[in-house]
């Protein structure tokens, strides 16, 4: 039986499949931890932990390095939330592009007009939210994962032109790409040809300020950009000068901060949203599940999907008997481990062995059940940090 622990509010059907797969709450010393958005310290590995699932995509609130020292595999859910994201970028197009908020405030003013007068304002006053239509635009979209790439078959929909940046983008998002989307070879010329510019890229030390005064020299006059992805990876300060020299026409974020807040007070050209990116019913109970299945896979039968620290790895089950070995990865020592399974007379029908960076991951089965004294000496070998028998 394994234990799961739950920081934030984590939706029911997340839970209820945990507990349908046998997983049981434990406080002190769980197996699994899920969280949202809860900071994550060191402090909180427990002895027995063995992995993180971060229901969202982001993790920057969680110590990666920490736990990969200890062998702890840390999940994340990307596309579990991309529908959401999606939804509001397209809001954000339009909110940005119709004069609606501004609309909608000057409407709340005329409630102490009689209908006459309040229908004489709206026609002499509507001039004044005239806006542009999306159809036609062109909008540049940074980063295709999971949320960019669905982003790209909505506005395709909407006759919108599309410019795509992502020096690293994966086979699956590339085979979701709508063939009217069009590479960019750098980020340079996604800027200076885009009416819009939606961000989609997780937060990492090379993604930080990936929008400031470096690039907004090049993005085209007037553009509007959207951050619905990380605060960090938009400078908020270049951006506050680009919106001052009407460099960039209009900024939708879903992080404020003071610097924007008193902006958007002043001018209507920020748009300031409560981090509502994957606010969504839908998303949390699809983060949530997504979240519990990567956590029961893993400790069933050590199967690795969507991890962001330790490589991918899927055996189908041969035997009954599986173990799974976490490791350094260095020479040696699968031959080690090997050896010590045959110094016991067991076959091995079937193993994978995969590594990322200074981690790595080997799960084989087994024809009969490992004995204690196999496991005890594999936890003593100095390059092993856990091994475990699945059965």
């Amino acid at each position: 039986m394994f234990t799961y622990k739950i920081y934030n509010n984590i939706a029911q059907e997340g839970i209820d499949q945990l507990e349908s797969q046998g997983f049981k709450a434990e406080k002190s010393n769980p197996d699994a931890i899920l969280i949202r958005s809860h900071i994550l310290a060191e402090g909180d590995f427990n002895q027995s932990l063995k992995c993180i699932c971060r229901a969202g995509a982001g993790v920057n609130h969680i110590p990666i390095k920490a736990a990969t020292k200890k062998g702890v595999v840390v999940f994340n859910t990307p596309g579990g939330n991309a529908n959401a994201v999606k939804e509001l970028v397209i809001c954000g197009l339009l909110l940005s592009s119709r004069g609606i908020i501004q609309g909608n405030s000057f409407a709340q003013e005329l409630a102490d007009k009689d209908s006459k007068e309040l229908t004489d304002l709206v026609e002499i006053n509507k001039k004044n939210f005239k806006g542009t239509e999306l159809k036609g635009k062109t909008i540049g979209i940074i980063g295709l994962g999971a949320i960019g790439s669905l982003l790209a078959q909505s506005v395709d929909s909407l006759g919108m032109k599309i410019i795509g940046y992502d020096p690293s983008i994966s086979i699956d998002a590339a085979w979701q790409l709508p063939k009217e989307v069009e590479k960019a070879e750098d980020l340079k010329y996604l800027l200076s040809n885009s009416d819009y510019i939606s961000v989609h890229v997780p937060l990492a030390d090379e993604t930080k300020d990936l929008i400031s005064k470096d690039v907004i020299k090049f993005i085209k006059p007037g553009a509007k950009l959207i951050n619905l992805s990380r605060g960090a990876i938009v400078n908020n300060l270049d951006v506050l000068d680009a919106l001052e020299n009407n460099k960039i026409s209009c900024f939708v974020t879903d992080f404020p901060t003071p610097e924007m807040v008193k902006r958007s007070i002043e001018f209507s050209d920020v748009i300031l949203l409560p981090h509502l990116g994957a606010s969504t019913k839908e998303a949390e109970i699809n983060c949530a599940i997504m979240a519990a299945d990567q956590a029961s896979r893993f400790l069933k039968d050590g199967e690795i999907i969507n991890s962001v620290n330790f490589p991918r790895v899927k055996l189908s089950r041969k035997t009954e008997y599986r173990l799974v070995i976490i490791h350094k990865d260095e020479p040696g020592v699968i031959g080690s481990i090997t050896a010590e399974i045959a110094s016991h007379n067991i076959n091995i029908p079937d193993m994978i062995n995969k590594s990322r960076d200074e981690i790595a991951i080997t799960v084989i089965d087994l024809d009969q059940k490992p004995s204690q004294e196999i496991i005890k000496n594999l936890n003593n070998t100095s390059s092993i940090l856990n091994v475990r028998v699945c059965e």
